[in-house]
């Protein structure tokens, strides 16, 4: 699996970054360029991953994501049809990706408040996002409760 994440040392500077770089741009035209721009930096995702095992249900596009890693450092890989979908995968990934799990857990996705993300996505693709964070969320659970059952072994 190919990452280039983490770009910064922690979850909340990674998040401070973004909130910088995005107030940078003066209105959300030049925003989505940019969050096109990100999606064509992601990763590409190995083709024999791109399968309804790894797909993300919840999202308008086709979504497909991948956990790598344990409790002490999680990769994710993921990929969209979408460039703008992709420009959100390569946010999210840029907070989480390379972290460990209880970074992961302790970490709220702040920037997407900060740059009023929300507000400038279609329900669909809050909801995608959503359920996006959410397999983050549940990826550093499952590690850490696997570390934690290791422990006992």
């Amino acid at each position: 699996m190919t990452t280039i994440f983490p770009t910064e040392p922690t979850a909340a500077e990674a998040q401070d970054a973004i909130r910088d770089e995005f107030a940078f741009f003066g209105d959300w035209a030049e925003r989505y360029q940019y969050l096109i721009d990100l999606g064509r930096k992601l990763p590409p995702m190995d083709a024999a991953l791109k399968t309804e095992e790894h797909r993300l249900h919840g999202c308008q596009s086709m979504v497909w994501i991948t956990a790598d890693g344990d409790a002490n450092r999680l990769d994710f890989n993921a990929a969209s049809d979408s460039t703008i979908v992709s420009g959100l995968i390569y946010l999210a990934l840029r907070v989480y990706s390379g972290r460990s799990a209880r970074e992961i857990l302790a970490t709220e996705s702040r920037y997407i408040a900060d740059i009023g993300l929300a507000k400038h996505l279609s329900p669909t693709r809050n909801n995608g996002l959503a359920a996006l964070l959410g397999f983050v969320k549940a990826s550093a659970e499952r590690a850490l409760a696997d570390g934690e059952a290791g422990d006992d072994a």
